[in-house]
């Protein structure tokens, strides 16, 4: 039982070593990319909604 809880401070350690080495992103960057990606789903769901009102009208035309 001893050992485990020795593993698992070392194991604990060892992360805290290594999150120290990454490397964060500035706010501005998370903010900027944050917006990409905001823009980009909504320009693609306008897109998707399009394409399905205009295959919605086809194949109503086609069913008639």
């Amino acid at each position: 039982m001893m050992q485990r809880w020795e593993q698992l401070i070392q194991f604990l350690g060892e992360v805290r070593v290594e999150l120290k080495k990454v490397n964060w992103p500035l706010r501005k960057e998370v903010m900027g990319s944050t917006i990409v990606v905001i823009v980009s789903v909504f320009i693609l769901s306008f897109f998707l909604g399009i394409v399905d009102l205009t295959l919605q009208k086809l194949l109503t035309l086609l069913v008639r």
